[in-house]
């Protein structure tokens, strides 16, 4: 049977390009024992994975030359040859930017195609979703009537970020690239007050205008001026989930990083903390999020978005423009129907 791949064809030097990806056809044979043929459905793409590119050490290993690339992907088993799932069932797992695959089912679980749309998997009840939480819940220690900036806000993380602080009794500000974005994060995804930065000329001020009681907790995505401009705005025992760093992530040598953060002394006379985090190393809190945000999704007390792309031949298109901030939500790739 033909499969069709996304392939690396070669590592960016900077922003990713077209020509650094490649599209190839292979054949693929029937599952081993214990093995699933899955044929992929949707496929996600995010920003971790333009480090992945790179050939560094990294927490997740680095995309090889003339290899399928990795994604979250959901889809449905075809063939089953004494696996772990039955044929026909819908499951989600580290795939291929693939038409199929072949898998022994280690990482994967099987997930329910009434309780949600299957892309919800790959969004607001996958990662994205799992990472918001845990990082307010887990990493900042969140509570009623903290006062909660995000980054990033219209992104797959940052509007479940504003919905799960909304819920929990928080008051609830975040930045964003457009006007259309800030329109939708304030209509549908709880928050109060949020701010374009792309026009604002004095990123401190916008902020201290949108959280006029300081900043308690802060979910960071962005990294570089809007870091800087937070840690002028914190309160005491102010925490900072540190999510990702997208505004340095296409940056070719440390002389390109973008300026910031100067201020880190804030968070000394402030006993305030700032803390990195994996989502994958709360497994406990994963499964929880998944009973907490489905729940609220039958309540009407948690809204999404996404940006679909049409055809895994798009798939590049759909990362980069990722990178550029052109998705609204979850970015997702349809790689056939259901």
């Amino acid at each position: 049977m033909k499969n069709n791949q996304i392939i690396l064809n070669s590592r960016p030097s900077g922003f990713p390009v077209a020509d650094n990806f490649g599209y190839a056809t292979t054949e693929i044979g029937e599952p081993g024992e214990g093995q699933m043929l899955v044929r992929n459905i949707y496929m996600s793409v995010d920003p971790y994975m333009r480090g992945r590119l790179n050939d560094t050490k990294s927490y997740v290993p680095s995309f090889q030359m003339g290899k399928a690339l990795q994604a979250g992907v959901v889809g449905q088993v075809m063939a089953s040859n004494g696996g772990k799932f039955a044929e026909g069932a819908y499951v989600t797992g580290m795939g291929d930017w693939a038409d199929y695959q072949i898998i022994d089912g280690e990482g994967w679980n099987q997930v329910d195609p009434d309780l949600a749309p299957l892309s919800n998997y790959l969004g607001v009840l996958g990662m994205p979703g799992m990472t918001a939480y845990v990082g307010l819940t887990e990493v900042a220690g969140l509570k009623a009537g903290d006062s909660v900036f995000c980054s990033a806000a219209s992104g797959a993380v940052g509007q479940v970020v504003g919905q799960i602080a909304k819920n929990m009794g928080c008051h609830v500000s975040g930045s964003a690239g457009s006007q259309e974005k800030i329109d939708l994060i304030k209509a549908t995804c709880g928050y109060d007050e949020a701010f374009n930065y792309k026009e604002e000329e004095n990123l401190p001020a916008a902020i201290k205008r949108v959280c006029p009681d300081g900043v308690d907790v802060y979910f960071e995505n962005v990294g570089g001026p809007q870091l800087e401009a937070v840690l002028m705005n914190i309160n005491y025992k102010a925490r900072i989930a540190v999510c990702g760093l997208i505004a340095s992530y296409n940056a070719k040598s440390m002389d390109d990083m973008p300026p910031g953060p100067r201020n880190l002394m804030m968070l000394i006379g402030l006993a305030a903390k700032m803390e990195g985090f994996i989502v994958s190393f709360y497994p406990e809190a994963c499964a929880k999020w998944i009973e907490i945000g489905a729940g609220w999704m039958k309540e009407g007390k948690l809204n999404y978005r996404e940006t679909i792309t049409d055809g895994l031949e798009n798939a590049p298109a759909a990362f980069m423009g990722l990178l550029r901030g052109e998705n609204v939500g979850k970015a997702v790739v349809k790689i056939a129907d259901q």
